[in-house]
């Protein structure tokens, strides 16, 4: 077992970073002095996201609101429109809500303590540690699942995931140097998703194989290791695509919390386990008393947690036209529609064909 030296581990990879660290758009080039609203922006996009999805996203969210304060002046559908298809929209509701605070309640400059951090809205201990350390060079720790993989395989951590959690980062902690924090911590994000990836590491590139015991007991693609996925389970909606005279369809924006808050989609039935309906059952919800005529096929949309089927019917508007946002489909981009909304959007204007 190969005894853990901080001090090695720290200089070594440094050295390696500094040699071959990725180059970002919201990353600070050396010498510069990290801009606090681009680290707090990519991180937020970064959750559950990719890096190679998130770059266009936020080099538009920047040339569009260089500053927070200019984020913080934005309407809430403007924000929502310009995420759309980074998922997750709760994130992107809490953007904006944060940068509202930091604007009203620290005179646009973001806090540069973890505590500080913690009590703005969306931001949560990963996020404070990672802009304390990235933005400020405050002595922190972020640990992201890249973070968890090189701490788990440093240390030969065998427990399961999720249960280790809380043991990997106490050990990724005990890595945290004083000086240059920020740079260590995005070297081991680097490490984990250049050189220490999930499968098939290359251990023998790597700045810390003689650091690590995974490597030397020749574990280290096993860990970290998961329990056994569980399957997701599949919920079942109806959605009604809802057709007025002049070719315009009706929307509705989602309540802002839950699944999707905030979102225009066409309106719906409940989202639930039970596949089949009762007599009657769904048109208790239709938004209004028409004849609806259901399409061929189901449009299926996969979540992080379940799979979701959903069938679409068809009406026309006959007498008063309910309450809603009524738009065309060349106007559809106009609206901040979510993937699933799209799949939906596409299986009625095609007709019914399956998806």
């Amino acid at each position: 077992m190969n005894a853990i030296e901080p001090t090695r581990i720290v200089a070594d990879l440094l050295a390696h970073y500094d040699r071959h660290r990725r180059a970002m758009p919201w990353r600070a080039l050396p010498g510069e002095t990290p801009d606090p609203y681009r680290v707090w922006l990519s991180e937020i996009m970064l959750q559950q996201t990719t890096v190679a999805t998130v770059g266009p996203y936020f080099r538009s969210f920047v040339d569009r609101w260089p500053t927070v304060a200019d984020l913080a002046a934005a309407a809430q559908d403007e924000v929502m429109h310009a995420w759309q298809g980074l998922g997750y929209y709760s994130r992107a509701r809490n953007l904006l809500k944060c940068a509202k605070a930091v604007v009203a309640d620290h005179g646009g400059q973001f806090p540069d303590t973890e505590a500080d951090l913690l009590a703005l809205p969306g931001i949560g201990p990963y996020t404070a540690a990672a802009i304390a350390a990235i933005a400020f060079d405050r002595p922190a720790m972020p640990v992201d699942g890249n973070i968890e993989r090189v701490t788990a395989r440093l240390f030969a951590v065998t427990g399961e995931m999720p249960g280790s959690k809380p043991e990997l980062k106490r050990l990724a902690s005990t890595l945290t140097p004083q000086d240059r924090p920020g740079d260590f911590a995005q070297a081991l994000m680097d490490l984990g998703a250049t050189i220490c990836t999930p499968k098939s590491p290359a251990c023998s590139r790597c700045p810390l194989r003689q650091h690590c015991n995974a490597a030397e007991q020749g574990i280290a693609a096993q860990l970290p290791r998961r329990a056994p996925k569980k399957a997701k389970p599949t919920r079942h909606a109806i959605f009604f695509w809802l057709v007025r005279e002049d070719g315009a369809v009706l929307f509705q924006r989602r309540p802002d919390e839950g699944l999707l808050g905030g979102m225009v989609m066409p309106p719906s039935t409940p989202w639930r386990d039970a596949k089949v309906w009762r007599d009657g059952e769904a048109l208790s919800h239709v938004p209004l008393h028409t004849e609806w005529r259901a399409l061929n096929g189901v449009v299926r949309h996969t979540f992080t947690h379940f799979h979701f089927d959903m069938t679409v019917w068809v009406g026309q508007v006959t007498g008063d036209e309910p309450a809603g946002i009524w738009t065309h489909p060349e106007d559809f981009g106009t609206l901040a529609l979510p993937t699933v909304a799209k799949k939906v959007c596409k299986h009625a204007l095609d007709g019914g064909t399956l998806l």
